[in-house]
C-alpha cells in the first residue's frame, strides 16, 4: 500500500505545472533525453518509464538525436491508449545551423518526432552556425554572424503557422533577452539555462521575473557524466547535511531549491532509481 501511496504522490507531483506568458502551462519537472551514446532503444524505454512514473514533459533537440527515440515512444503510448497527446509536452530546439529557416527546421522536427506540434520551440542557442555544421561541437570556421531579428521572425511564423504553441530561447543571458525584446512581436515564453545550487543564475532570474519569462532549468544536478558537467552538486557537503535533516538525498535537495525558485527542472536519468528520486 505504501508503493501505491508513494507512486501516486510521485504522479502528482509530475504533474504539476505553471502557466507561461503564452497562456499554455508547462509541467515544472520535464524528463531530459540528451544521451551521449544516443541509443535509440534505451532513450524509448526510458520515455516509456517515464511516462508510467507520471513524466508528462519531454524534452529533446535535434542536436541530440533523440528526437526520432522520443516520438515512437510517445506516439505508441498514444495509440494503446495510455496517454493522450494534450496530456504531454513536448519541447525541442532550433539548432545554430538552422537559424536560416526555422520554419523548415520546425517541420523536420515534427517529422522526426511523428507530431502535428511541439508544445514548445527554443532557440538552442543564441549562435548562428553554417548550415552544414550539424554537430555538438562547432568549430571555429562554422560560426556566422548572428541576426536574431531574421531568427526570431522565423521562431514566431513557427507559432503562426500552428507548428508550435509556445517559442522561446536557451541559454540567453540578460542582455540577449533584451535586445531581443526590443523587436520581437511575441517575447519568448521560457529561458532555459544550466542553473542548479552552484550556479544560481540569480540575476537571470530577476529579470526573466520582471519580463515574465519563465526559467527552465536544466542540467539542475550539475549534469555529471556530461562532457560540460561535474559532481560538485551532488557531493557537496552542504546539500548532504541538509539531505540528512531531512531523510532526502542531495539530489532531491537540489531539485527542490530549483522549484523553489519557482523555475521548471529538466531531470535527466535512464536509470529507474534514480528516475524515483524526483
Amino acid at each position: 500500500m505504501l508503493g501505491v501511496l508513494k507512486k501516486e504522490k510521485l504522479r502528482m507531483r509530475m504533474s504539476n505545472e505553471v502557466q507561461l506568458n503564452c497562456g499554455i502551462k508547462i509541467p515544472i519537472i520535464g524528463f531530459g533525453t540528451y544521451s551521449f551514446h544516443n541509443d535509440r532503444e534505451k532513450t524509448e524505454l526510458a520515455v516509456h518509464m517515464a511516462l508510467k512514473m507520471g513524466y508528462r514533459h519531454f524534452d529533446t533537440a535535434k542536436i541530440y538525436g533523440s528526437e526520432p527515440a522520443v516520438g515512437k515512444a510517445l506516439t505508441e503510448a498514444i495509440r494503446d491508449g495510455k496517454i493522450k497527446r494534450e496530456e504531454v509536452f513536448v519541447t525541442s530546439k532550433l539548432w545554430g545551423s538552422d537559424h536560416h529557416d526555422p520554419v523548415s527546421a520546425l517541420k523536420k522536427t515534427l517529422e522526426r518526432l511523428g507530431m502535428e506540434y511541439l508544445d514548445m520551440y527554443l532557440v538552442h542557442w543564441p549562435v548562428k552556425l553554417k548550415e552544414w555544421a550539424c554537430y555538438p561541437v562547432p568549430k571555429e570556421d562554422d560560426f556566422e554572424q548572428l541576426d536574431l531579428e531574421t531568427t526570431w521572425s522565423g521562431m514566431e511564423k513557427c507559432l503562426d503557422l500552428g507548428l508550435c504553441r509556445g517559442i522561446g530561447v536557451s541559454n540567453f543571458s540578460s542582455n540577449k533577452i533584451q535586445r531581443l525584446l526590443d523587436f520581437a512581436s511575441v517575447p519568448p515564453a521560457v529561458n532555459q539555462v544550466e542553473m542548479h545550487p552552484m550556479w544560481r543564475q540569480t540575476r537571470l532570474r530577476e529579470y526573466c521575473a520582471e519580463e515574465k519569462i519563465h526559467v527552465s532549468a536544466y542540467s539542475p544536478l550539475g549534469g555529471p557524466g556530461n562532457l560540460w558537467g561535474s559532481t560538485a552538486v551532488v557531493d557537496s557537503l552542504i546539500l548532504h547535511s541538509i539531505a540528512l535533516k531531512h531523510n532526502a538525498t542531495p539530489a532531491q535537495v537540489a531539485l527542490k531549491w530549483g522549484l523553489s525558485k519557482r523555475s521548471s527542472v529538466i531531470v535527466k536519468s535512464f536509470n529507474q532509481q534514480r528516475m524515483e528520486e524526483t
